[in-house]
């Protein structure tokens, strides 16, 4: 991508035309986009990523486990097939474009998809600050007392930095959640993000006869339950889920057009009330729902377990339906979950005593609010609950408060403005289009169409010519990857 030549000074100051807080798959899509769009701008642009390299879900990279959306919905292709930044470029850089087409699939392994998108990242690492955390978003104001600029506050190894940009892309991810009764840190609770860092380390012995608790009905609590009831053969594993049972993936054909990035602009013009009942209805496409692929395999080792001891007793793999923690307690040893089950229009309450409880219950996309609160001043209601965004992503502030040429952008927590896929990778490609046509489109740009997509560029057209390989890291994230 390049070094970028940029604004003048501001005030003394070093001003970035833009700054990605968080550099996961959406800010990634970003990188590339303004590299296809402005061959000729080479605006100076600044990625700042808390983690120390590129990577994707680190925590559930399951050996085995696969993407649940087409390869071809990868972060270029759908804005402009002919990119270097495909996926099917990336295989054939790779050298393993023909074999993998011999596999005859369409969802490559979530391993795969990572080593990709660190592909890509790789190319971008001139203009990425790795290990950096952004703490704090404010405004700077000129002598008329309008926001002009924004300053980006850091902290890097101890040292805080601060930044002045125009504009401030924030794509920083979801925060993990854990259910009411449960303390926010505990060595015996981990969130499935964390699953592959923390469980080898809790459960030490492949061989013991750990008590294992999985708490979610959704793809990744699915997941867990299967890799531990795998990888411990001796551990006595137990799903607990709300519902009746775990339920399949909608990813028919028809359904799946809700995912296509045309559906954001329908949804977007929607009232709100209908937009909440259309997120309510299409929640099975993405919430609490699991590829059917996986419950048949579950499914066929409960059965196994039937067919050896149909009394039960000696059963490794428990699935506890219409259950709810409604309490917590722990020891030096084991945790206790106070669960509430409802079977047979009978409510009974049980403690259940676990050596690791894994929790797969999502995450609030909500981040951005703390980071953003000194800028809240400058929306036309300071006290609203959200901030309001338009089509192209930008926080609407009031009228006069914040230069036409500065702006804050929001990635990733829009849902209920553009629809179920703001969390999800589909839409990526287009999306980064667009935020980079909003930022960067004026009359000097003629590359550049209101669509999201680029003209067709040159071959010899870089911006600042990427580094020709290498690995780098972070993500976008839901239960699923449609």
């Amino acid at each position: 991508m390049g070094h970028y030549n940029g604004d003048s000074q501001h005030d003394g100051e070093e001003v970035y035309d833009l700054i990605c807080v968080g550099f996961g798959p959406a800010s990634l899509a970003i990188a590339i986009a303004i590299h296809e769009m402005l061959p000729e701008r080479r605006p100076k642009v600044l990625f700042l990523e808390r983690q120390q390299q590129f990577i994707w879900h680190a925590g559930m990279l399951l050996p085995g486990s696969k993407m649940q959306i087409s390869f071809i919905k990868d972060l270029a292709t759908l804005r402009d097939p002919r990119s270097e930044f495909t996926f099917l470029n990336y295989l054939k850089e790779k050298n393993r474009l023909l074999d993998f087409i011999n596999l005859g699939t369409f969802l490559p392994l979530r391993e795969e998809y990572n080593d990709y998108m660190q592909w890509c990242a790789s190319k971008f690492n001139d203009v990425v600050s790795y290990g950096e955390t952004v703490t704090l978003v404010e405004p700077s104001k000129d002598n008329a007392g309008k926001a002009n600029r924004f300053v980006v506050h850091s902290k890097a190894g101890g040292i805080e930095e601060r930044r002045l940009a125009k504009r401030v892309v924030v794509a920083v991810g979801g925060r993990p959640v854990l259910p009411k009764p449960m303390p926010e840190y505990h060595p015996r609770v981990v969130h499935s993000s964390q699953y592959s860092s923390r469980v080898p380390q809790a459960l030490s012995n492949l061989d013991a006869s750990y008590r294992v608790a999985v708490i979610g009905a959704g793809q990744s609590a699915a997941e867990v339950f299967s890799d531990v009831s795998s990888r411990y053969a001796n551990a006595n594993t137990t799903l607990f889920i709300r519902g009746d049972a775990l339920k399949p993936s909608d990813d028919s054909p028809f359904v799946n057009e809700i995912f296509n990035p045309s559906a954001t602009d329908k949804f977007f013009q929607t009232p709100a009330e209908e937009r909440h009942q259309q997120l309510v209805e299409n929640r099975a496409t993405n919430y609490s729902v699991v590829r059917l692929e996986l419950i048949e395999r579950i499914y066929h080792d409960i059965y196994v377990q039937r067919l050896r001891d149909p009394s039960g007793a000696s059963w490794k793999m428990n699935i506890r339906n219409h259950s709810q923690l409604t309490g917590f307690s722990s020891s030096n040893d084991h945790v206790t979950l106070r669960m509430s089950h409802h079977e047979n229009g009978v409510d009974t309450v049980e403690d259940h005593e676990f050596d690791l409880v894994i929790v797969a219950t999502g995450y609030a996309r909500d981040m951005h609010q703390e980071l953003l609160a000194p800028t809240k001043s400058l929306l036309e209601d300071p006290t609203a609950e959200r901030f309001p965004i338009g089509r192209d992503y930008k926080v609407q502030f009031g009228d006069g408060k914040v230069s036409a040429d500065a702006g804050i952008y929001l990635q990733g927590c829009n849902e209920v403005t553009h629809g179920l896929s703001d969390t999800l990778l589909s839409v990526l490609a287009v999306r980064a289009g667009e935020v980079v046509d909003s930022i960067f489109n004026d009359k000097h740009l003629s590359n550049v169409h209101t669509n999201g997509h680029a003209t067709k560029l040159p071959a010899s057209s870089k911006v600042g010519g990427p580094q020709s390989n290498g690995n780098g890291h972070n993500g976008i994230s839901a239960n699923g990857y449609h």
